[in-house]
């Protein structure tokens, strides 16, 4: 092996190992709930640092729901028995309304009180679906009766 092959080899291997790393990083940063807005049995939580994958953001939701509950009160559910529970990205953080297509928030008496529409991760309880899992830029996915969480088909 030539001089420059192994330069290259170097260079591909400490360029993996860079990105691994960095890779890691985003994925072992701890979730931090910026607030939580409420309206009726919907909660709007903004969010840093979620989990990258599907199954990430589902498995912090599961070990999670007791904490929200707790520190937050949520989920509300309604007098059914449902909700809906919808994770944002924080981003930049508060905005005024300017820009076209923002969610505000009533219950802050401030002229910056919206965010960018970045939906991340939901979580609803219906009657029919039982627990559903959304991820915005992923699939959908349903807790079953047996704890295993199933791929819902978009057919």
């Amino acid at each position: 092996m030539t001089v420059k092959n192994k330069k290259i080899l170097i260079l591909l291997f400490l360029t993996g190992c860079v990105l691994l790393g960095y890779w890691l990083w985003l994925s072992l940063r701890p979730v931090e709930v910026v607030a939580v807005h409420d309206n009726g049995n919907h909660s709007y939580v903004l969010v840093r640092s979620l989990p990258l994958t599907d199954k990430g953001k589902i498995n912090w939701w599961l070990k999670n729901k007791e904490i929200l509950k707790e520190k937050y009160d949520i989920p509300k559910p309604s007098s059914s028995g449902y909700f809906t529970v919808i994770f944002w990205d924080f981003g930049d953080g508060y905005k005024e309304e300017g820009k076209y297509d923002r969610l505000c928030f009533d219950d802050m008496k401030t002229k910056v009180n919206c965010i960018e529409k970045d939906a991340v991760f939901s979580v609803d309880k219906s009657r029919n679906m039982g627990l559903m899992f959304t991820v915005y830029d992923g699939d959908n996915y349903r807790l079953d009766h047996n704890g295993d969480i199933i791929k819902v088909s978009s057919d």
